[in-house]
């Protein structure tokens, strides 16, 4: 499961920089789970070459990624925003209730780390 959620976030980020080709057929396997059979009957291609398009798609998208490293520093925003949001909580936790201007401030971390994280 790890592995293709990968490579759905790989192709998000790198996509685009894909040809048309690969991405219509990298979508078709990647994303609606056909098999290399199914899309070497739907472009009129060998199996062998629709795996090795495959393949070829995923080590590209990997290379971007060794290169730019774009999932990794999302991946670490988001768990440090995450990190952020959980140590807010804990600290607004601990304050007195009569604390009512530090519990307004944590009010105001919480919404700005969860809009950061829902837009990610």
């Amino acid at each position: 499961m790890e592995s293709i959620v990968r490579r759905a976030m790989l192709y998000d980020f790198y996509g685009e920089l894909l040809t048309p080709h690969q991405r219509k057929a990298y979508e078709a396997v990647v994303m609606d789970d056909i098999s290399c059979a199914e899309l070497a009957r739907n472009e009129n291609i060998s199996r062998q070459g629709a795996h090795d398009m495959i393949h070829r798609c995923d080590r590209q998208l990997e290379e971007y990624e060794d290169k730019l490293h774009l999932v990794e520093r999302f991946l670490n925003m988001k768990r440090d925003l995450q990190k952020i949001r959980e140590n807010a909580i804990e600290l607004d936790n601990r304050l007195d209730g009569s604390d009512t201007e530090g519990k307004e401030l944590l009010k105001g971390i919480l919404e700005h780390t969860d809009g950061l994280i829902g837009g990610l």
